[in-house]
Order: C-alpha cells, then structure tokens, then sequence
C-alpha cells in the first residue's frame, strides 16, 4: 500500500513528466440528465476551453449523425487556427464499426474506444454472452479498426476499472491493457464509473497498472462519494511516481452524469495550491487560470444553472468572509484565510464589466439594431445581411440571447457556424 507521509513529499521530488487536462464537457457533462447544450454552445465551451490552454476536449459524439456537422466545423475551426493547439478528440464504444461509422460522418482524428471490464458490469450489460477474454477481443479489434483509419491518437477506457482493480480481478485490468498497448493504444483511461475509489486505492491501482503497461494514464473520475477532484489527483500521481504521463479529465462546474465528474477549477487549483504540490509545477504550464470565471459562468448560463455560492474557486462566497475572526484576520492580510487571490481565476476583470447576456438582437432583431450592437462590441460586420440570418438562427438554436463572444465567432465564421446550427435527421 502507498505511504501517505511520502505522498506528502512531492515537491521534493524532481519529476520530468506532467499532468495534462482533458476536459469532457461536451461529451460526459452534456449527459447530465435534463439538461443540455446546444452545438453552437459546445463550440463555444471548445472556444474557451483553448483560451484557457486546456490540453484536450473530448468534443463529443462522431459516430452520432447529429453531431456530424459541429464536429466537422470545429476540425475546420482547427485548421484555421481558432481551436488551436487544442486537441479536438471523439468518444465512441470499443467496436469496430463504431470506429469505422466516427470516421465516415466525421474527420476525427483523435478517439477514445470505451467498455466494461468489471466482472459485474461484463456480467450485467453483456449478461453472459461475453467471456472476459470476448470483451478484450473486441476491445483490441476496435483498435485495429482506428489503427487502419489512421487515427492518430486512441486511448481506450476501462469503464468501471475501479470495481476491476480488486481481488481476484486486478490482473485483469493490467491483461487489458497490456492487450491494448500490443494493439496501437497510446493511452489507457482509467475510469472510476461509480465514484467508488478512495484516494489510497486509486493511488495503487493507477500506479500498478501504469508500471505494468508503461503508457500514459487518464483518470476519469466521478463524484457519488465527493472523491471526484481528489481521485484525480492521487490517482494522477500514482501515474506519475510510476514514470509516466497523466491526463486528468475534467468538466467545467463538475457537471456530468449522477453527481457529476472531477471539477475543472478544483482540479487546476489542486494541482496549484495544495501542500505538497504547490510548488512541484506538475501541471501543464499552458494552463491559464485567468479563464476560469468566464467559462464557468457561460457555462452555467448555457445549461442554465447557477453556480452553487459555495462552489470551489467561482462561487458567490469563494471569497466572502463573515465571521469576526476572519474578517478580522482578512483586513490585515489576505493570506491568513485565502490559498488564492479571485484576481488569479479573472474574476477582477469581468466583475467590472458587463458579462453577456444583455444583447438586444436575437431571433426578431432587424438590421439596425444588429449593427449598433456589433458597433458597440467594436466587432466588424463584413456582411450585414448574413450575419443577421445567422444571429436568428442562433438564438433560436441556444434558445436565449448570445454573448459576445458568440456574436464574435458569428461575424468572423459565418460558414462554419451554418454548418454547426445545421442539424438534420
């Protein structure tokens, strides 16, 4: 088992790999029940998302036909530098056809290949009609598949590898992988389905299984026991101390499936301000924390929740103080009961302005009003008449009035915003 007083010791330690964020908003945090973002609203989390130098966003869906043109619009925003140098990934089931259907509607070219590879999950999803041994077959012939195909990036998740890694079972896992590093795969997800790892036993696992395989780990964590944020972290470093990379995979306000996944502000902060890593500059340097009260708030906004008061970083009381000692301890120095400043996460440049939200041209909206809005954004309309089409339609498509920088992206890429408000059956 791991020692936590050595743990505790990271910044004594020089250490050459890092720890990359792959957030999967518009993939897991888009299933959150009831709620819900629009393609022009996941473009826009993209958006943001390379602003703030995040390594990787997990787009969405490529073997879905409804997310064929957003897909193939933000590979064309790639290209053209907006959504760059974020790497733009797909999720899809560990089949082969599954892989072969991502590359035909979409050119993807980054996928993650997923599937069961707990004993009660192969059980109960497949109900007997694969042996462990058929889940690896199949697992490795979808890899095969995007081999061909050319992807240039497969990482292949191992759902509910936390319920595998016990037991008689945790060979298993370490089979698994071993099976799809042989095949092509350049990473392997860890997935902790249920929230049900600890911090010590993910910390082991991760890192008996990134010793035996020797390729990069993913931790995709979720929140049903409150571990979400902390998994990652110990399970990311588990990787690490085994000698390899980590990607950790995020979303923004915690959103996704039950009680959502590892919060992407936590995750950064924790990577930042923690005692033992504060000072280990383990984090992807391209990280730009500056972002982080601009895209948490659009994205509240989008799927129109607020963000709770309390909520790490970005909440209303982040940064309030009540008690007299505190407030006291406060006034004479900021240190005494903040770990970080609400200037560190932007917070001072958008309180003082104006955020989104109040635009008077939407889905009614005529010429003239349209062009004083962009003049008073100093955005530059290149066509007038266009650009109002395109602005009805996105209201219509996000269901509520556009931020500017959406009204931006619609002046400056007209033809790739059609393709993206363009859903068909």
């Amino acid at each position: 088992m791991s020692d936590g007083k050595n743990k505790l010791r990271y910044s004594a330690q020089k250490r050459q790999n890092k720890i990359y964020l792959i957030d999967v908003t518009n993939r897991d945090g888009v299933q959150t029940a009831r709620i819900g973002l629009s393609k022009l609203q996941k473009t826009m989390v993209n958006y943001y998302l390379n602003q703030m130098g995040i390594y990787q966003s997990e787009m969405g869906f490529p073997a879905l036909g409804h997310e064929r043109n957003y897909i193939n619009a933000n590979l064309e925003l790639a290209e053209l530098g907006l959504l760059s140098p974020i790497v733009l990934s797909g999720w899809c089931r560990a089949k082969a056809e599954d892989v072969q259907k991502a590359v035909e509607l979409t050119r993807v070219k980054h996928l993650n290949l997923s599937i069961s590879v707990s004993e009660i999950m192969t059980q109960g999803k497949f109900g007997g009609r694969l042996s462990r041994q058929d889940v690896i077959k199949m697992m490795t012939d979808a890899v095969d598949a995007a081999v061909e195909a050319g992807i240039q990036t497969i990482g292949v998740n191992a759902e509910d590898a936390s319920r595998t890694d016990e037991r008689y079972d945790e060979e298993y896992l370490i089979e698994f992988g071993l099976a799809a590093k042989e095949h092509g795969a350049h990473r392997i997800r860890y997935c902790d389905t249920l929230g049900y790892d600890r911090t010590t036993s993910i910390y082991d696992a991760v890192k008996r299984l990134a010793e035996a395989v020797q390729l990069p780990i993913e931790l995709h964590t979720h929140n049903d026991l409150g571990y979400a944020v902390a998994n990652s972290v110990e399970g990311a470093m588990g990787a690490i101390d085994a000698g390899v990379d980590a990607y950790i995979n995020t979303t923004v306000n915690g959103m996704g499936e039950r009680a959502g996944n590892a919060d992407l502000v936590s995750v950064i902060l924790a990577l930042t301000k923690s005692r033992g890593l504060k000072d280990a500059q383990i984090l992807d340097p391209r990280v730009d924390l500056k972002m982080a009260w601009k895209i948490c708030n659009y994205v509240a906004n989008a799927f129109g929740l607020p963000i709770p008061i309390n909520q790490v970083g970005v909440g209303a009381n982040a940064f309030a103080h009540e008690s007299g000692i505190h407030a006291d301890g406060m006034l004479k120095d900021r240190g005494n009961y903040e770990l970080y400043s609400p200037e560190e996460l932007g917070i001072g440049e958008y309180e003082t302005r104006r955020i989104g939200r109040v635009i008077t041209t939407g889905e009614y909206g005529g010429l003239k009003g349209l062009m004083y809005v962009y003049d008073q954004l100093g955005i530059e309309v290149k066509n007038p008449r266009e650009t109002l089409d395109l602005v009805q339609y996105a209201w219509q498509h996000n269901q509520m009035p556009l931020v500017p920088d959406e009204l931006w992206l619609i002046a400056n890429y007209p033809e790739q915003v059609r393709q993206i408000l363009t859903v068909t059956p």
